[in-house]
């Protein structure tokens, strides 16, 4: 990565030889990340409406189109900025050279898809927002306080959604309305993993917060999440949930163990409180022979296999970014049924992995998976710069992000989450914090 040092800088951005000066505690007025500014906020907003779609859950606020104004106004803003910290060089770190292979590999696979306007659309209308996005995200930040603020923006999101889901939509005891269903923008299964990716976050500010009505939202936050994601019913965030935990409560040394067990046993205490026995029905069947997701033709695993033979089909560019679903009605072995009149489910895939594979190819789904392996390394990297100090607040985030996105990458295996927000922001936090860290410092 090219360094801040060579421009008389450290990597917490401020100049080399003065960073004790702003080692103290936080909110110190010579930080650089002492207070919000609006390219900050700006990204804030674009966070909250992108990945926690504020906007759809309030009347009105969806015509302001405030994804778009935010987004815009952050690119702007980045462009007019000229504090070193934010230039978009400091961030040429695997991940981001990875992120930027995989654009340019979906932009080959555009001209030789199935459809090449929705592959078009998806990868210009969609995609590159997105990766720019990310640029954007990592570039304002300034330091680690700035990577809490945007974190915090993505908790907010989460907490929201869940507490209007459960205010608005009913669910009862009865086979029919046991769960969620025809949410904003996403379905049950896909809010879960949205949720548990947002909960280390909660146990993050729940420990940290600066204030005890901090964390007494902290606390609120997580208790809306578990009971939102209770009423999902999903089997994939269960499996989540579970990964998150064994995380928190084995791995997660940052912040004592009597904060990791008492954040562990609030999501427990509402879990069992409000989960019916419906619900431990449908998780009881995640391992079970007879589920239609193992001998169904439309279940997972047979659409999983399926998805794996298009992408040894087509193994360099695969079938087109975003067509999954036409190669089931157009590839598959079932496509033939339709001129007889018989209805072909045009599935999509469910497992991001399948996904990039089919769509991208064998390359396409390399790219993706170095991508997000190494996010992992680079908050492995950071977490062992800061193991001089134990119970450093960095420390503690560094692992709450860590956390959050195994929470993503465990309910994505059962998602087509490919081109998602939630991703690319998280990946995002990373490259942030890794970008403002200070080696020295934290020794």
């Amino acid at each position: 990565m090219t360094t801040l040092a060579s421009h008389g800088l450290s990597t917490s951005g401020v100049p080399i030889g003065h960073e004790a000066d702003c080692v103290p505690a936080a909110g110190v007025e010579g930080r650089a990340d002492a207070r919000w500014d609006p390219l900050l906020l700006a990204v804030a907003v674009y966070i909250l409406t992108s990945v926690g779609r504020v906007h759809q859950l309030f009347a009105g606020l969806d015509v302001l189109r405030p994804a778009v104004l935010s987004g815009v106004l952050a690119l702007v803003l980045l462009a007019l900025s000229g504090e070193e910290i934010r230039r978009l060089r400091h961030l040429t770190v695997p991940t981001t050279r990875l992120l930027i292979a995989l654009v340019g590999w979906m932009s080959l696979s555009v001209p030789g898809a199935l459809s090449e306007g929705t592959s078009f659309d998806l990868l210009a209308g969609n995609f590159l927002k997105t990766a720019a996005m990310f640029a954007v995200a990592a570039a304002a930040v300034r330091g680690p306080r700035d990577v809490e603020r945007l974190a915090l923006a993505y908790l907010t999101g989460a907490a929201l959604y869940a507490s209007v889901v459960v205010m608005r939509f009913d669910v009862g005891s009865g086979s029919g309305d046991w769960r969620l269903g025809h949410l904003y923008y996403y379905d049950a299964n896909d809010f879960a993993t949205f949720a548990v990716s947002a909960m280390p976050l909660g146990i993050y500010f729940l420990h940290a917060a600066r204030r005890p009505a901090g964390r007494l939202l902290a606390a609120a936050a997580l208790a809306a999440l578990t009971l939102a994601f209770v009423y999902s019913g999903s089997r994939g965030g269960f499996i989540a949930l579970a990964a998150v935990t064994t995380y928190v409560v084995v791995r997660y040394h940052a912040i004592p163990l009597r904060w990791r067990i008492s954040a562990t046993a609030l999501v427990a205490i509402v879990v069992l409180a409000t989960a019916s026995g419906r619900y431990w029905d449908q998780m009881g069947t995640i391992a079970s022979d007879a589920d239609y997701n193992r001998t169904a033709e439309t279940g997972r695993l047979q659409i999983w296999t399926r998805g794996i033979g298009y992408m040894l089909d087509h193994p360099l560019l695969g079938v087109g970014p975003g067509n999954f679903q036409r190669a089931e009605g157009t590839l598959s072995p079932f496509a033939h049924r339709q001129q007889y009149g018989v209805g072909v489910l045009w599935s999509a895939p469910h497992n991001t992995l399948v996904q990039v594979g089919a769509e991208l190819g064998i390359p396409g789904l390399s790219l993706f998976v170095a991508m997000i392996a190494s996010a992992f390394l680079l908050l492995a990297r950071l977490g062992r710069r800061q193991r001089g100090a134990h119970r450093n607040r960095d420390a503690a985030l560094t692992q709450a992000l860590t956390a959050s996105l195994l929470a993503f990458v465990v309910g994505a295996f059962f998602l087509s989450f490919a081109y998602s927000e939630m991703l690319y922001t998280l990946l995002a936090f990373a490259v942030g914090l890794d970008k403002v860290s200070d080696a020295e410092v934290r020794r």
